[in-house]
């Protein structure tokens, strides 16, 4: 992913990788993803994004991830997220850290030659051009065969100095499947 003499950095929009590794049916296995960005290259930070629920007494699925990725390398950003009922009755969560992702990466632009974005999110479009402006090389890691529709937006994969898709990762990147138990 990164060249031998990169100084690079991961970082990982978790809502929007979540929904595209699932519309793709990938399980990724972030050992094996951190052992990726790890390989070429000097990786100075790896960081997760993701807003969490921290309502008291909820089980939060999303904290067994969190405290795994904090204990083995990744830099986990979580910023809380707001509690709200829909208009059917339903409790939802709502949470945004796309200004965090942006202003760790261009506060890292000054350290770094290449940086890799996982995310499919146009609003990113603006950030990667200026990451280039300041000499640094943007992939950007979506998908263009999410069905119905494609999770990368076409502004963003043209503004990237390279595109990978998801989908082509996965062998790199997805956990080893389970064998069935006998019957």
């Amino acid at each position: 992913m990164f060249h031998p003499t990169d100084t690079a950095a991961a970082l990982i929009d978790g809502p929007n990788f979540y929904a595209t590794a699932r519309a793709l049916g990938i399980d990724v296995d972030y050992k094996r993803l951190m052992g990726l960005l790890s390989q070429t290259g000097r990786l100075l930070r790896a960081s997760y994004f993701t807003p969490i629920s921290t309502a008291e007494g909820e089980h939060v699925a999303l904290r067994p991830l969190v405290d795994w990725l904090d204990y083995n390398g990744w830099n986990v950003i979580a910023k809380p997220a707001r509690e709200f009922t829909d208009d059917e009755g339903r409790r939802r969560f709502r949470g945004n850290t796309d200004v965090d992702l942006a202003l760790t990466a261009v506060n890292l632009a000054p350290r770094i030659t290449h940086m890799a974005l996982f995310t499919g999110n146009r609003d990113f479009a603006p950030l990667v051009q200026d990451l280039q402006s300041k000499g640094v090389r943007v992939t950007v890691v979506s998908s263009m065969k999410t069905k119905p529709s494609p999770f990368a937006a076409d502004e963003l994969r043209r503004a990237a100095d390279t595109f990978l898709d998801l989908e082509d990762l996965r062998p790199l990147i997805s956990r080893p499947e389970r064998a069935s138990a006998a019957a």
